[in-house]
């Protein structure tokens, strides 16, 4: 077997949403298609990724250099050993030849993008859901049938007050999550009476949490969490910026509720840094780590494996960016959870058109791959992208 092609193409994902740092009306993404020249049900394997939001295409880096080298190898050099199937890990390391270590930037998006798509094949082609494919071969061989999520949302927008702020939380409420998530670090006043408007509506602080988005200095950041500690929140969510390890691990002095981290490290030793400076917390905080955005799959299990060796469990990672991946990710290994982006980031974020929320818990479909065919909108995009 071989890849007989791999075609890239950004697509925008333009909204009038912001958080503390940036907005997102000319926000887009890369969407990629593997196709081989295996097949199944009469047509040909292609397996489909693309990268998270917040940022940006990867076009360049991915057609400049990491198409030419996987279609430059010979199919021996990324193939399993007995030639049925692809190998991500071999894969991985034809993606990451020739670059130095170090300065992730945003070449860890392009190559999770791509290793996204790879994992989507190699599923399809093992005609198993991706999750389950994870537990056989990396878990335990019996993978969590139901994954926690929770609704990311609470922006901030153009004439939305306090009262549409509540109805959106409720909304999400309604459909079946049962901890949602909002932005604050516009100012400590605003943000505690959105704070306050939101408990009006949610069962109590443990089903809220909230995200500062990296945006606050260190006496902001503590200030902020004076503030919050009243309100015992599910998290506080990155508060300053998310290489300042110094200024977490002094918040961690400072404020006892749990935190949240990690959405926007890109690799192993990031994270590694973050458990060895930050002051995260192994009984009592998360971590977000998004295998979209930080080289994949193949080097988030060594975000995991470096995980356990430090005293942390792989139930204190819920990934940033609601995407089907970390999803089939989070049941397959045993995570904590997962982001949801309910209508938000479309089409996507999300899960299965026909599975519903249910007590904050969602289901995954039986079906190969990551699971994308499930969900209409996303397809349409998708194909569109690999019949261009």
């Amino acid at each position: 077997m071989k890849i007989v092609s791999i075609k890239e193409k950004p697509v925008k994902i333009s909204s009038s949403i912001r958080n503390a740092y940036i907005d997102f009306s000319k926000m887009d993404v890369s969407v990629v298609a593997i196709e081989t020249d295996v097949q199944r049900d009469g047509q040909p394997v292609i397996g489909y990724g693309f990268n998270s939001n917040g940022r940006y295409a990867q076009s360049g880096i991915i057609h400049k250099r990491m198409i030419p080298r996987i279609m430059q190898a010979q199919p021996a050099d990324y193939l399993t050993a007995d030639g049925t199937n692809l190998d991500p890990f071999k894969l991985w390391k034809i993606m990451m030849t020739n670059e130095k270590p170090g300065g992730h930037g945003e070449r860890s998006v392009a190559v999770g993008t791509i290793d996204m798509a790879i994992w989507d094949a190699v599923a399809k082609i093992e005609e198993k859901p991706l999750y389950r494919l994870l537990s056989e071969r990396y878990g335990d061989g019996h993978p969590d049938d139901r994954v926690f999520v929770y609704a990311a949302g609470g922006y901030y927008q153009p004439g939305k007050d306090d009262t549409l702020l509540q109805q959106e939380l409720k909304g999400y409420l309604d459909q079946g999550y049962s901890v949602v998530k909002m932005k604050i670090g516009n100012g400590l006043d605003e943000d505690r009476r959105r704070i306050e408007a939101a408990l009006k509506v949610v069962p109590s602080g443990k089903h809220l949490a909230v995200d500062a988005n990296g945006r606050l200095d260190l006496k902001t950041a503590l200030e902020y969490a004076k503030m919050l500690a009243p309100y015992d929140l599910f998290w506080f969510e990155e508060a300053g910026d998310p290489l300042d390890f110094k200024l977490q691990h002094e918040l961690s002095q400072h404020y006892a509720g749990t935190m949240a981290t990690g959405e926007n490290l890109f690799s192993m030793q990031d994270a590694r840094n973050l458990i060895r400076y930050g002051g995260m917390r192994p009984q009592t905080d998360y971590l977000q780590f998004d295998c979209a955005l930080s080289y994949g799959l193949v080097e988030y299990m060594k975000t995991l494996k470096m995980l356990r060796e430090n005293g942390w469990s792989s139930r204190r990672c819920i990934p940033h960016g609601g995407h089907q991946m970390s999803l089939n990710i989070a049941a397959g290994l045993k995570l904590g959870g997962n982001e949801s982006y309910p209508g938000i980031f479309e089409p996507f974020g999300g899960f299965a058109d026909n599975l519903p929320i249910e007590d904050g818990y969602v289901r995954l479909p039986q079906v190969p791959g990551i699971g994308f065919e499930t969900k209409a909108a996303l397809m349409k995009v998708l194909r569109e992208v690999a019949q261009s």
